[in-house]
């Protein structure tokens, strides 16, 4: 992309938006093979030459689109300086007060760029020509800023230090694929519409160190040997801030493998308790002197195994735990004034034949006076642990054996009553005379 930045400078076009290489549609065309640019040249000439021009046959163009209306310029890449846009054949700069994050939108996207990552006026010097006449009323969906709605400025001045600098976030078009994070496996570079393995055969460090920066990664840690698949070869120097700044040619070489220094995600903190003794006060955490805490550290299912730290600033104090189903349970028996301070879970594991670690957020944790005392306090939780226990058991056994006395009755009544059935029954059976001998006997 620095031969497209010299050739758009050249042209007056605004900042190179993209790139693409095909086939010459006809044999036979004049060319020149560039060895490279490094960015800042004012032509294209001034770029190294390998071969005089001559003859390309099967050999590869360049297609370049510049933003031929806005660009960012003084800024430390493609996506970031002081927003200017071309007016009557030149360029001018664009008051803070005239531009809003909408406009901005707009301006990101027309340059290939990610989301507005940050707005501010003289973020990027002051221009040395014209201020733009006109404020901006994009709705943030536009494709170009020029086609966006104007109005006419409430003030005619632009004031120093108000020439609006933006720094748009590095386009997501570097991925690496094939490994278990985001920050290790074969990289790749959508480009023309699909994504393309990239190859590296010279300083392949510095391509690592580009993609690690672009994917905010950290640095490079390791550049294995790549897999069979080819891509094409890219050339970086190590200090741009994204792929597409590099020199890119037409040769195919084995795809690149990068393992970045933020292989592992950042673990998690927390505080929990089993005895009451936390409550959340008004900057967070807070703890009664006396009782029991735990601290937990976890990550994410990422990798199997490893080990977690768990670090108390200001103190030599440390404790170290096997990360079991990723994560690990710090038990404190009684907190006292020597726990009160920060404390921090780092996540270590060996991965790619390289150690890694991952720090997590400071957790802060004051250690309180409890209103009443901490045995007090505990006898009284027990206790009522204890009267529930027994109210529970109270209530319900109390209407079984109310059920059960009134079952008895029930029996009781039931067995007279069948006394009193069978003797009726008898009697019936029985002859007159019978009855009056059985009245006899009685």
């Amino acid at each position: 992309m620095r031969e497209t930045k010299v050739v758009c400078r050249e042209l007056d076009c605004g900042n190179p938006v993209a790139e693409s290489r095909g086939p010459l549609i006809e044999d036979g065309r004049r060319g020149v093979r560039l060895g490279g640019c490094y960015g800042n040249e004012s032509s294209i000439r001034q770029c190294d030459i390998i071969e005089e021009p001559g003859v390309c046959n099967g050999e590869y163009y360049h297609h370049v689109t510049c933003s031929e209306s806005v660009r960012l310029v003084d800024g430390a890449g493609l996506c970031s300086g002081r927003v200017e846009v071309k007016s009557n054949q030149s360029w001018a700069s664009v008051c803070e007060a005239d531009f809003d994050r909408q406009d901005a939108e707009v301006v990101c996207g027309e340059l290939g760029c990610g989301a507005p990552a940050a707005l501010q006026g003289g973020l990027y010097g002051e221009g040395e020509g014209q201020t733009w006449d006109k404020e901006f009323q994009c709705k943030g969906k536009e494709s170009f800023l020029l086609v966006c709605d104007t109005s006419d400025r409430e003030n005619n001045t632009c004031l120093p230090g108000n020439a609006v600098g933006l720094t748009c976030s590095e386009p997501d078009d570097v991925r690496l694929v094939g490994g278990s994070s985001r920050c290790a496996g074969g990289v790749e570079w959508y480009d023309q519409g699909e994504w393309r393995t990239v190859g590296a055969d010279g300083d392949q460090e510095a391509v690592g160190a580009v993609v690690c920066r672009q994917l905010g990664c950290g640095s490079t840690v390791s550049v294995p040997p790549g897999d069979t698949t080819r891509g094409v070869e890219v050339i970086c120097s190590g200090s741009e801030s994204s792929l597409r700044e590099c020199w890119r040619s037409s040769y195919l070489l084995p795809g690149l493998t990068v393992i970045c220094s933020d292989l592992l995600v950042q673990p998690d903190i927390s505080l929990t308790d089993s005895m009451g003794g936390v409550f959340r006060g008004h900057q967070g955490p807070d703890v009664f002197r006396g009782y029991s805490f735990t601290i937990t550290c976890s990550t994410q299912p990422q990798y199997p195994g490893g080990s977690f730290l768990l670090t108390f600033t200001g103190s030599n104090r440390t404790q170290i735990q096997p990360a079991v189903n990723h994560s690990a349970a710090f038990l404190f028996p009684a907190a006292d004034d020597s726990h009160q301070g920060n404390y921090k879970c780092v996540y270590d594991n060996y991965v790619f034949s390289h150690n890694f670690s991952s720090e997590s957020e400071l957790l802060s944790l004051p250690i309180t006076a409890s209103p009443l005392p901490a045995f007090i306090i505990r006898h009284v939780v027990v206790l009522l642990i204890l009267l529930t226990a027994i109210t529970t058991s109270y209530l319900y056994y109390k209407p079984t054996r109310r059920q059960k006395r009134v079952n008895r009755v029930s029996s009781m009544d039931l067995y007279v009553n069948a006394m009193e059935t069978v003797s009726l029954s008898s009697r019936a059976e029985a002859g007159p005379g019978e009855e009056r001998a059985a009245q006899g006997t009685e």
